[in-house]
C-alpha cells in the first residue's frame, strides 16, 4: 500500500512540475505584473486568453508573437506592450497559457 501511495505521489509531482515551472517562468518575465492565472488584472487572465484562442491552430505562434512584439485591440483598449526580454521564453509561455 505504501508503494502505491508513493508511486501516485511521485506521479502527481511529475505532472504538476511543468505547470509550476512555467508559472515561475511567467513570474520571472514579469508577466504576473499585469496578468494572473484565473482573474483579470490590468490584462486578461491567462485562462481567459487560452479560452479565447482555444481551437485556433496558430494560437501558440500568435501568442508568442504578441508577447515579444506587443499587441493592441485583442482584449479591449489596453495595449499589450512588447516584452523583448521575454522573447526567448515567449514560445514556452504561449504553450503554457494555451494548456490552461
Amino acid at each position: 500500500m505504501k508503494r502505491i501511495t508513493l508511486a501516485l505521489t511521485a506521479a502527481g509531482l511529475l505532472l504538476a512540475g511543468p505547470a509550476l515551472a512555467d508559472e515561475a517562468l511567467a513570474k520571472k518575465n514579469m508577466c504576473t505584473t499585469c496578468h494572473a492565472v484565473d482573474k483579470k488584472m490590468v490584462g486578461p487572465s491567462f485562462k481567459d486568453i487560452a479560452a479565447k484562442y482555444k481551437g485556433s491552430k496558430d494560437a501558440e505562434k500568435m501568442l508568442a508573437e504578441s508577447i515579444a512584439k506587443g499587441s493592441k485591440g485583442k482584449f479591449g483598449a489596453m495595449p499589450m506592450p512588447p516584452q523583448p526580454k521575454a522573447a526567448g521564453d515567449a514560445a514556452a509561455l504561449a504553450k503554457w497559457i494555451m494548456g490552461l
